[in-house]
């Protein structure tokens, strides 16, 4: 039997913090059975994908005997770990980039505008949640959604901007991309 949270408990604070307009996406709930003496006693594991929509996302992962209590229980590992991805224009990634966890390998590409998010789904949750529009990515290997999230986190943790490219190298970013993409991005700015 669940409790309902108090008025001025954890419940309330944490919803007052959450103020964020996360979305939540539910990439999968899967039934596992404990054999016992008596027969078998049923319990519900979930994997959700939670983002802002800006560049922000985590996924969590949940175990309870209902799956209401899983999904919640995977939300808040979800939003607990939460990672910033930079974006190129704020709908696609700045360069092409693989990741791998266990058997599940991903490739994840940069992609021109108006491409969409074509992707498999677990890893289109982990795109949608996180605000890009653009990009093409490929599972290799596993089809375990775990395993595909995972891997798709570890290839967005190693995306970097060029700004921080060339923060890290103590260059200028027109080093970095090299002085025509600089002079092409102003005057699509100056044209705007």
């Amino acid at each position: 039997m669940a409790r309902e949270p108090r008025e001025g408990g954890r419940g309330g604070r944490d919803r007052d913090r959450e103020g964020d307009d996360l979305v939540d996406k539910l990439v999968t709930i899967n039934r596992v059975a404990k054999v016992v003496k008596g027969g078998r006693r049923f319990a519900f594991a979930a994997l959700v994908v939670v983002g802002d929509q800006k560049g922000r996302v985590g996924y969590g992962a949940g175990k309870a005997r209902e799956v209401p209590e899983a999904i919640r229980k995977a939300t808040e590992r979800a939003k607990r770990a939460m990672i910033r991805v930079p974006m190129k224009e704020g709908r696609t990634l700045h360069h092409d980039v693989a990741g791998h966890f266990g058997a599940g390998k991903v490739v994840l590409r940069s992609a021109d505008a108006g491409t969409g998010i074509i992707a498999g789904g677990p890893m289109r949750a982990v795109f949608e949640s996180l605000g890009i529009n653009d990009v093409v990515a490929k599972s290799l290997g596993t089809r375990n959604p775990h395993n595909m999230v995972k891997a798709t986190f570890d290839a967005l943790e190693r995306c970097a901007s060029p700004r921080s490219v060339a923060n890290r190298r103590g260059k200028k970013v027109s080093d970095i991309l090299g002085r025509r993409e600089v002079a092409g991005a102003a005057e699509v700015s100056a044209d705007v």
